[in-house]
């Protein structure tokens, strides 16, 4: 019997770059030289979904990675410097954000924190009560073109499950020029490291926030590319766990509550159309057209007083905006200022009184100096980011007046002004309409008198010269004043504030912008926001230091052409004894040798054997329980490594090449060579392919545990330890196998199933004439004996018509 049991093959259209198995679930991710994702199932390689590339987006995935509950992937564009988060059940794109790391993002790695200390266990039980204080935030509507479903109606509390569970976990994102970027929960820059010399390669920060292992490519002297181990100490994230946190769902939430009120914003803009500045255009030309010097309002009050308008208004009215225009008009202004209004004071509103718990809560986080002063919160900035979030609220409480006003007039003065035109034009009057009291006419007689007026500095700003229409302003990115900010002459309180010495200047009291738009605000807002955001991850990137570099070895020129996202040395961490794995080879030096290489996740420890070479070209043929029998090993038993993965703390998964080209897929068992007692003492000032003579060696130990890969020229191999299941990719990058590991497949060499194949009726004819004869007998032992003899070809049988069915579906 071989060893694992083959459960899916397949040929794929587009070459493969990048592969990675769901830490939770028996499904693999892939993403191919076209940018699409793929998500595939183990059994039979059935495709799940496919997320094809998009502008928004990009083409080109550079790096890619699954957050540890495997309910989200990442993955990273070159084209856009993008990392996109997507629902791994739907195929849904649930965040975007833009990397700030120079040049593409060249490797990712998600981890969790796994720390089961009694006191963390307490801090996360009573960690986060704001949903017991803030409303749900509303959905936004489906009829708006937003860009991402994290707010839909479907998805109205997926900002939330962004987070995940209370326990932290970090997207670690490397580039070019060392520059790394650690996101909590994926979404909120923790920290920002640029120490690093070279071009990360790879990436795993420990469980324990110990410590951050990366691979990096340096140039030497000569201007050969080197591969680098680097040990970067982290150790305040460590120290600071349960702060961090705290700190981490704070800025995370108000992340995700920008975003909110951007889109929010964004639904405000489409919901005002332009055909709302109809009136204002219309008059403009009006103006510019009439030959009498007559103002525009005197023409519209002459209407209302006296019942008769001029030639060129009636013209105006009649030709140009004519009553079903009017009607229209008046049908857009009510529906548009209606939606406005409903997300300023459900959406706004709610998203501005969150922003500001959250950054009060960040607030007594910073007074707390004795616990947070180290993670870099700093005060002033907290105090400016809550005053200009309360600076947010009082400009979309203006605008609501605005809007709530701007309904009114426009509902009595196309009310007034629809009866005058169906007068103009004699046509019946409803009852309903014809009524009109002293209180409407001073109504409608007030709004010509404040919006009906020429501007001429208008015209020369905007090339119009009335402003009729007043909410629109206020949805402009623009650095412009306001055409008409809102008048506060009445307003007793400001009146009283501006008088008071003590409360002009009072930091107790929102600044406000009358002159500036919500768009405006907005920018800044977001400004001092993302400043207070970034203070932490600076300082704490300024906290981590590189513990240890050890330079490995030179490139080989035999890899360049080879997909970087393949590419050895691969990094594992052991969360159970805190231990970072690294295995590499150096086939310039010792084609036959792996190299494992470990470090313990504190940087100050130290453990014995940490580097050891295993043999392929020294098989030892026994098994570690002699009373096993052992397997024939395959051709001569001299095998060259074309990849390897850890499967757990002693296992490497790997892919050999004999000399007869021939390919196999084997577990090599690291418990005996963790146990030898050689050490090797590292000369610093030399790479390790300079010093490799002197590396302690270990002999293969084979056992069963392999399988000869038949029919494939396989390369590469991405393992599950914890699923228990790999996938081999073939050196052109697009044949598959997917094997379950731990199971033994009872099928005969491919060889021996071709064979039977062919021979599938001749068997089925034996058990039919076996069968016959057994009725024949008719005794019961007999016919049980008999059925015993035949008993193995039927179920040989039976495994060939599986199998069969199996290929052809492949």
């Amino acid at each position: 019997m071989r060893a694992f049991r083959q459960v899916g093959e397949k040929q794929l259209p587009n070459p493969i770059l990048y592969m990675a198995w769901s830490p939770k679930r028996d499904l693999i991710a892939l993403a191919n030289t076209s940018g699409e994702l793929l998500l595939h199932r183990l059994s039979n390689f059935y495709r799940v979904w496919s997320l094809q590339p998009n502008e928004n987006t990009g083409k080109e995935i550079t790096a890619l990675a699954w957050r540890p509950d495997g309910k989200i992937i990442a993955f990273s564009l070159g084209d856009t410097k993008k990392v996109v988060l997507c629902d791994a059940e739907k195929a849904e794109i649930l965040h975007i954000f833009k990397v700030l790391i120079p040049g593409p993002v060249s490797c990712m790695h998600w981890m969790e924190v796994l720390d089961d200390n009694s006191g963390l266990t307490s801090f996360y039980e009573s960690e986060d009560q704001s949903n017991r204080f803030l409303p749900k935030l509303p959905s936004l509507p489906k009829s708006y073109s937003t860009t991402t479903k994290i707010f839909s109606e479907e998805k109205s509390d997926e900002a939330t499950n962004l987070l995940g569970d209370v326990r932290l976990n970090i997207l670690v994102v490397g580039g070019q020029c060392g520059f790394i970027d650690l996101y909590a929960y994926g979404l909120y820059s923790i920290a920002t490291v640029n120490k690093v010399e070279g071009t990360c390669r790879s990436l795993c920060l420990s469980s324990d926030l110990k410590s951050l292992s990366v691979i990096t490519e340096v140039r030497s002297t000569n201007n050969d590319p080197e591969i680098h181990y680097v040990q970067l100490d982290t150790g305040l994230l460590s120290s600071y766990l349960p702060e961090v946190t705290k700190m981490a769902r704070r800025f995370t939430h108000i992340s995700t509550l920008l975003q909110y009120l951007q889109m929010s914003l964004t639904c405000m803009c489409e919901a005002w159309e332009d055909i709302l500045l109809q009136m204002d255009l219309r008059l403009t030309k009006f103006v510019q057209e009439k030959n009498t010097s007559t103002q525009v309002q005197d023409e519209f009050l002459e209407l209302l007083l006296w019942g008769h308008a001029s030639p060129e208004l009636q013209a105006l009215l009649m030709n140009q905006l004519t009553v079903k225009g009017l009607k229209m008009l008046g049908q857009s202004i009510e529906s548009s200022y209606s939606g406005i209004q409903k997300l300023v004071i459900s959406h706004l509103q709610s998203g501005s009184e969150a922003l500001l718990y959250h950054l009060s809560e960040v607030k007594g986080m910073a007074l707390w100096k004795q616990k947070y002063q180290a993670l870099g919160l700093d005060l002033p900035i907290i105090e400016h980011a809550i005053a200009v979030v309360g600076s947010f609220t009082l400009k979309a409480s203006e605008l609501s007046q605005v809007v709530d006003k701007s309904m009114k007039n426009f509902k009595a003065f196309f009310r007034w002004l629809y009866v005058a035109m169906l007068r103009m034009s004699d046509d019946h009057v409803p009852p309903e309409l014809n009524k009109m009291t002293q209180k409407d006419l001073a109504f409608v007689a007030d709004f010509l008198a404040e919006h009906f007026s020429a501007n001429e500095e208008l015209f020369d700003r905007k090339g119009k010269y009335f402003n009729v229409e007043r909410v629109g302003q206020y949805l402009k990115d623009e650095e412009d004043d306001l055409v008409s900010p809102l008048n506060t002459e009445g307003n007793q309180w400001v009146k009283f504030v501006k008088e008071s010495t003590h409360l002009k200047d009072s930091p107790l009291l929102f600044p406000t912008y009358p002159q500036k738009s919500l768009h405006f605000v907005r920018r800044i807002m977001v400004a001092v926001i993302n400043l207070c955001l970034q203070k932490p991850s600076v300082t704490i990137g300024k906290s981590v230091s590189e513990a240890l570099r050890l330079p490995l070895y030179t490139v080989p020129e035999s890899s360049e052409n080879t997909p970087r996202l393949f590419e050895m040395p691969a990094l594992w961490n052991a969360n159970k004894s805190s231990m970072h794995y690294v295995v590499f080879c150096m086939p310039e030096i010792s084609p036959s040798k792996i190299y494992l290489l470990r470090r313990p996740t504190d940087p100050s420890g130290s453990v014995a054997n940490g580097l050891i070479a295993i043999d392929l070209s020294r098989p030892l043929n026994t098994s570690i329980d002699d009373e096993d029998p052992v397997a024939e090993i395959p051709g001569n038993g001299t095998y060259r490594c074309l990849d390897a993965r850890l499967y757990d703390a002693e296992t490497l998964t790997v892919v050999l090449q004999g000399q007869e080209e021939e390919r196999v897929l084997a577990q090599l068992p690291l418990s005996a060579a963790l146990r030898s007692e050689e050490e090797f003492t590292w000369d610093l000032t030399l790479r390790l392919d300079q010093q490799n003579d002197s590396i302690p060696s270990q002999g293969l130990v084979w056992e069963n545990q392999w399988r000869q890969l038949d029919s494939m020229k396989a390369q590469f191999v991405a393992v599950n330890g914890i699923r228990k299941v790999s996938c081999v990719l073939s050196s052109n990058l697009r044949h598959v196998r997917v094997f379950e590991m731990d199971v033994e497949d009872e099928d005969e060499d491919e060889e021996d199933r071709q064979e039977e194949s062919q021979n599938i009726t001749p068997d089925q004819d034996t058990l039919e004439e076996t069968l016959t004869r057994q009725k024949e007998v008719g005794a019961s032992m007999e016919a049980q004996e008999g059925g015993e003899e035949e008993q193995p070809a039927e179920g040989s049988s039976t495994d060939v018509l599986e199998q069969t069915s199996g290929s052809d579906t492949l």
